[in-house]
């Protein structure tokens, strides 16, 4: 007994001294500042602890993160081991080499498990090259309190006409009670996620099959004249400042009567320890109003490791890790089940846990299947994306676009104005790019 306790005592201690012999990294990791990532950043440490290496995290704010990677992945900076980009970049980048392929992550990751639609998006030429992290639509969050004190009925599927009446009717900006709150920070991925929605619901499209750009058409100045007139006169002040977490702030504390935004907010403002209105909400489609395409978003956010990475397989553990089921399972177990990453693997909407915790699951994965970027509009263009324009030239197009939208809604020019700059410059641009002939 005594020789096989030092037989144990031994290997024991060869087994501490090979695993001290394998150096630890340090990975950066780019990333939004949203909770589901915030969540993330906390519960790495126990990825630290299984493995050794350690994390250097970025948090950045939406825009700022967008600008800050796209920066470094064109030039080749090598800042960071892994990013957080969205459907929009993943194609674009991983077509362009920028990105390492990840579909070798092992047979236990489970890749089935993963919703088709999002992973699709994801791949070029067979090859994945991000893996998601929340997948979300979008949707329309309301007070069925205040619905109910002012003897009103949301439909199932709202029109933007009804939207426009119920914003009115529950307003009261001297008890900082705004009818809607809805996204006004200028940026392609901010204001114009929404816009965009809004403008396809109208009729609208960014482009004809000619890629003309059709930004100053009569749906465009339709939507966009509803959009401002609904913010100014039944929304918040300052909405130029407001993108999504602000917003979620606002709904959270009680200041918004209806928000349009993200299925991924659900999660949070269901949670009591992050709302104080949990208990008062309900939750149904994004309006409509020409039409039903293109309504509803269609958006991921993903982990992905640019090519330059010296730590790649590091960074293919930390991937692993943080978008597997039993990472699902630890922030339920942890955070709450309401908080778990939704939209990515079909075994999170199996369990029985999340399925009592958000009654909103059944809705949300709905929307995200649903939601078609090949078919975004009324009529036949010639991209694919909902909120976006799948093309490259696409990030500086729409984020000038909301810069444009931004200052009609501050007041600053009119909507007219907006849009025919809008359409000078994105012309120019698409001229410039060989699109248009």
């Amino acid at each position: 007994m005594r020789n096989m306790i030092r037989i144990l005592s031994a290997t024991a201690v060869g087994l501490g001294l090979f695993a001290g012999l394998a150096q630890a990294e340090e990975i950066s990791i780019a990333t939004v500042n949203n909770g589901d990532m915030i969540i993330m950043q906390k519960l790495s440490a126990a990825w630290e602890k299984q493995t050794g290496n350690k994390i250097n995290w970025v948090v950045l704010e939406e825009n700022v993160l967008r600008e800050r990677v796209t920066t470094d992945i064109a030039t080749k900076g090598g800042q960071f081991d892994i990013m957080t980009i969205g459907g929009y970049e993943a194609p674009i980048w991983g077509k362009q080499g920028w990105l390492a392929p990840v579909d070798d992550l092992g047979g236990d990751y489970d890749y089935a498990d993963l919703l088709e639609p999002i992973t699709a998006g994801l791949t070029v030429d067979g090859k994945l090259y991000a893996v998601p992290f929340y997948t979300e639509s979008s949707f329309t969050l309301y007070r069925k309190d205040l619905f109910e004190a002012a003897g009103l009925t949301m439909p199932e599927q709202p029109t933007y006409e009804q939207i426009k009446e119920f914003a009115a009717k529950l307003t009261d900006k001297n008890k900082q009670q705004y009818g809607i709150c809805l996204r006004g920070k200028p940026g392609w991925g901010e204001n114009m996620a929404f816009v965009g929605t809004m403008v396809n619901a109208y009729g609208g499209r960014w482009f004809d099959m000619d890629w003309k750009p059709q930004l100053n058409s009569d749906a465009w100045k339709k939507a966009i004249t509803d959009y401002v007139a609904l913010l100014t006169e039944y929304g918040p002040q300052g909405a130029t400042a407001n993108g999504f977490n602000e917003n979620q702030t606002l709904f959270a504390t009680g200041h918004c009567a209806m928000w349009i935004d993200a299925t991924s907010a659900a999660g949070r403002v269901y949670d009591p320890k992050q709302s104080e209105v949990a208990d008062k909400i309900a939750f149904t489609r994004s309006p409509i109003a020409e039409t039903s395409n293109g309504s509803s978003w269609s958006w991921s956010w993903n982990l992905a490791i640019p090519a330059t990475s010296q730590k790649a397989e590091v960074a293919k553990s930390f991937l692993k890790w943080a978008t597997s089921k039993d990472y699902v399972k630890m922030v339920g177990e942890s955070e709450g089940w309401v908080a778990v990453p939704p939209g990515t693997r079909k075994s999170t909407y199996a369990l029985p846990e999340y399925q009592k915790a958000a009654p909103f699951a059944a809705t949300v994965l709905e929307a995200i299947m649903s939601a078609d970027p090949s078919k975004p509009t009324k009529d036949p263009v010639p991209y694919t994306g909902v909120q976006f324009v799948a093309i490259p030239e696409f990030q500086a197009i729409g984020t000038f676009v909301g810069q444009q939208v931004s200052a009609a809604l501050a007041g600053q020019q009119t909507v007219d104005a907006a849009l025919e700059a809008a359409q000078a410059q994105v012309e120019r641009d698409m001229t410039r790019a060989g699109y248009i002939k």
